[in-house]
């Protein structure tokens, strides 16, 4: 068959060679070519995973084994396919080994980069550093001009354990083991002697209670005796005002009888018998000119008043 059809996913790259020249470039294409003067060259271009698993050396001179992955990416296709092979066959596989290669190349720095950091520490700050150790392996990767020029970009590197020899993991162990025991008996005594502590705490928080509780029983009875005084002092005031009280109130009862006692003393008694009674009946008219008459008598040369007129105004007053 001399023409063939090619489909590339869109995490692919994919370039179209014809006689030397590029007759299709760009990423998830599709298109038939002429099979004997083609080639056909697809590079990835989504994020690829490579683990990696490497041993190296401590500055104590031991043995570490270091395991993660390493995430990145193809930026530069046109540039990492002129240096590895990624062309395809028929059936639409590698005939090269760009990928693999690719990946080997990626891993290799990542572990002269990782055994740069690891000769610089002790085994037991290598076995807890890997997170410190993958972010300057990381940083070292992503300067590198090598990884720059094959078109790659370095997304991330994770390391994910650091593992010892078995014997000296052992060792490790055995001497954790026993710092651990040591610690367990420390943290005993410790216990007891804190019972103790608390022991004498709670004892000494039981009799400032006690104090506390007395005091405040002392507050309590001051308080009661100071509300006692006050309102005793309370009391006295409100007798003491009463009887001021009672004494305004004598003082202007005698004012006012006082003031009575004047204006009676000045008024004209007949007015006073008028607005006593209400009014002077026949009686109380003939007793007024009586009196008139009596107090008058030096002025009266001679007055005559007959039994008729007198038994006539007896008459009228008994009936």
């Amino acid at each position: 068959m001399l023409f063939s059809y090619v489909k590339i996913p869109a995490t692919h790259y994919a370039l179209h060679y014809q006689q030397g020249r590029i007759r299709h470039e760009g990423p998830g294409l599709s298109f038939f070519y002429y099979s004997p003067s083609a080639t056909i060259v697809s590079v990835p271009i989504g994020s690829t995973d490579a683990p990696f698993a490497f041993v190296e050396s401590s500055a104590d001179f031991q043995s570490v084994t270091v395991q993660g992955q390493l995430t990145y990416r193809v930026v530069d296709p046109k540039k990492v396919a002129s240096l590895l092979d990624f062309s395809l066959g028929r059936n639409g596989q590698y005939l090269g080994d760009g990928p693999q290669k690719l990946q080997e190349r990626l891993v290799k720095s990542a572990q002269v980069a990782a055994k740069a950091v690891t000769q610089r520490m002790g085994l037991r700050e290598v076995l807890t550093s890997s997170t410190a150790i993958g972010a300057e392996v990381e940083d070292a990767l992503k300067n590198s001009e090598a990884i720059k020029s094959l078109g790659v970009e370095i997304l991330e590197l994770a390391v994910i354990s650091m593992k010892p020899t078995p014997e000296m993991a052992k060792a490790l162990e055995a001497e954790a083991r026993e710092a651990l025991q040591r610690k367990s008996d420390e943290a005993i005594y410790a216990r007891r002697n804190a019972a103790v502590e608390q022991e004498r705490r709670i004892k000494e928080s039981e009799l400032n209670t006690e104090i506390a509780v007395e005091e405040k029983k002392r507050q309590i009875r001051e308080a009661q005796m100071a509300a006692d005084i006050a309102i005793e002092e309370q009391r006295a005031q409100l007798v003491d005002q009463k009887v001021a009280n009672e004494r305004k109130d004598a003082d202007s009862r005698a004012y006012a009888l006082d003031a009575t006692v004047k204006a009676i003393e000045t008024a004209d008694w007949k007015k006073l018998m008028l607005l006593s009674s209400g009014g002077f009946d026949a009686r109380q008219m003939i007793a007024m000119a009586f009196q008139e008459l009596a107090g008058n008598a030096q002025k009266i040369g001679e007055l005559n008043i007959s039994p008729d007129l007198l038994q006539g105004l007896i008459g009228k007053t008994r009936s």
